[in-house]
């Protein structure tokens, strides 16, 4: 039985030459049978390139089941399990979260005047000023420092700019198609903090966010289209391929360390970017969900601590310095694990200008 550690290894391995071949979308670390977690770990591939009738069938005779490393001074057999999924794409733009509310709060529709997006979050920094988190696609017009307005609602759903605009572009993440990105993020700065309320439309006030996550964990969140939904994380540490439909000038862009949420209905589809996934229980912050298959059922996430972390900021509770706390999570193969120090270091923080 593979554990995740060592199914870990063989993805590092596979990743990079796997996401050159056509039709292969992702490859990450979860359950070998996600129905008996005791059966082990495995690779997981994302693949559109065979169809759901043909599935079983092509994995028997030209995919090869399992893959044989040296891990620890032993020979280690790690399953590969593949599973289908459409193409991945970025999802900024009949839901209640599209309309105008006042103050914003997380959960609604939000963007520039080109698109709408979802709110994903009110942080505070330690000064106790008020954030939108969200998408860097979701608050920016193109991926530059220049000064994007932000709306509420997004562009998508009737916003102007002489109406709805409610703040600006304040910090974000650059996205990159020549070199591997950890996070699609942003934060916009109220014109007047009354404007922002620390709150999550349907559950109010959230204690904070957990730090990670594992395969398995549930989750809930609710995004500007799909509204309220449920999924389960199916893999983790997932290197991706995804689409950005010439977005700031990008094509394709490759992430590494992501997760692969799924739900048995649709939970990411076009202005769900930027919503934030909480704990089934306790509504703890725990993932911002940036992409997903076309058909919806799949969310390409990353941890929300990530963006926490390289921001300052932490979730905003009532009250100027009253941030949520930070719940430590395990550390175990079988969490997302988190980024090293020199991943750390390829990830930017910009500072929006004025042009």
């Amino acid at each position: 039985m593979a554990d995740f550690r060592a199914a870990n290894r063989l993805k590092e391995r596979l990743s990079k030459q796997l996401l050159k071949q056509p039709g292969i979308h992702g490859v990450g670390v979860g359950y070998r049978h996600p129905g008996k977690p005791g059966r082990g770990a495995a690779v997981i591939v994302y693949t559109g390139a065979f169809s759901n009738t043909s599935k079983n069938k092509q994995n028997r005779k030209s995919r090869k089941p399992s893959h044989t490393i040296r891990y620890n001074g032993k020979k280690v057999t790690v399953p590969i399990r593949y599973v289908h999924a459409k193409r991945f794409r970025m999802h900024s733009s009949g839901a209640p979260f599209q309309r105008r509310i006042r103050p914003v709060i997380a959960g609604f529709s939000v963007g520039t005047e080109l698109d709408s997006g979802t709110a994903g979050l009110i942080v505070t920094d330690k000064k106790g000023s008020l954030y939108i988190l969200s998408n860097n696609h979701v608050l920016n017009r193109d991926n530059t420092a220049g000064f994007s307005e932000t709306l509420q609602p997004g562009g998508a759903d009737g916003g102007t700019i002489k109406r709805d605009k409610i703040g600006r572009l304040y910090r974000f993440v650059k996205l990159s198609s020549k070199r591997p990105n950890y996070l699609d993020a942003a934060l916009s700065v109220p014109i007047r903090r009354s404007l922002l309320s620390p709150r999550y439309a349907k559950f109010g006030v959230l204690p904070g966010s957990v730090t990670s996550y594992k395969v398995g964990d549930r989750f809930k969140k609710i995004g500007r289209t799909t509204g309220l939904v449920y999924g389960t994380v199916e893999s983790i540490n997932t290197d991706v391929n995804v689409s950005y439909d010439g977005f700031g000038g990008l094509d394709v862009v490759p992430f590494k360390n992501q997760s692969i949420i799924r739900g048995s209905k649709p939970v990411s589809l076009a202005g769900d970017s930027g919503s934030v996934w909480l704990t089934r229980k306790n509504n703890y912050a725990a993932a911002v969900n940036f992409a997903g298959a076309e058909d919806g059922l799949l969310s390409i996430s990353f941890p929300v601590d990530r963006a926490l972390r390289k921001f300052g900021v932490q979730v905003a509770r009532p009250g100027r310095k009253c941030p949520g706390r930070r719940k430590r999570c395990s550390l175990k193969p079988h969490y997302l694990k988190p980024l090293t120090a020199k991943q750390q270091t390829r990830i930017r923080v910009l500072k929006a200008h004025k042009l």
